[in-house]
């Protein structure tokens, strides 16, 4: 992915995580390795979240990508949907 392209995907991961993370920090402020859990997303809002990317990035999540730690950070999940949308 081209930087430009690594940007879009972060601020759509950043306005999923504002309307569905239930942070107690801004989804914006974050640095992209910090860790949702601690900025308050609990394992329920973190199936929420999973629904919205997968509406919005059009994949779905395999049963092996259905850990804590694919939704830990932005980065983690941004490689995710990577990993996901690859060979598209």
């Amino acid at each position: 992915m081209t930087s430009a392209t690594l940007n879009e995907v972060s601020n759509k991961i950043r306005t999923i995580l504002r309307d569905h993370g239930r942070l107690s920090t801004a989804a914006d402020q974050l640095t992209e390795d910090a860790d949702l859990y601690q900025a308050g997303m609990t394992s329920h809002a973190s199936v929420n979240v999973m629904l919205a990317l997968e509406g919005t990035f059009d994949v779905e999540f395999p049963d092996a990508m259905l850990k804590r730690s694919a939704f830990e950070s932005i980065a983690a999940i941004r490689s995710a949907i990577e990993q996901l949308t690859s060979g598209r």
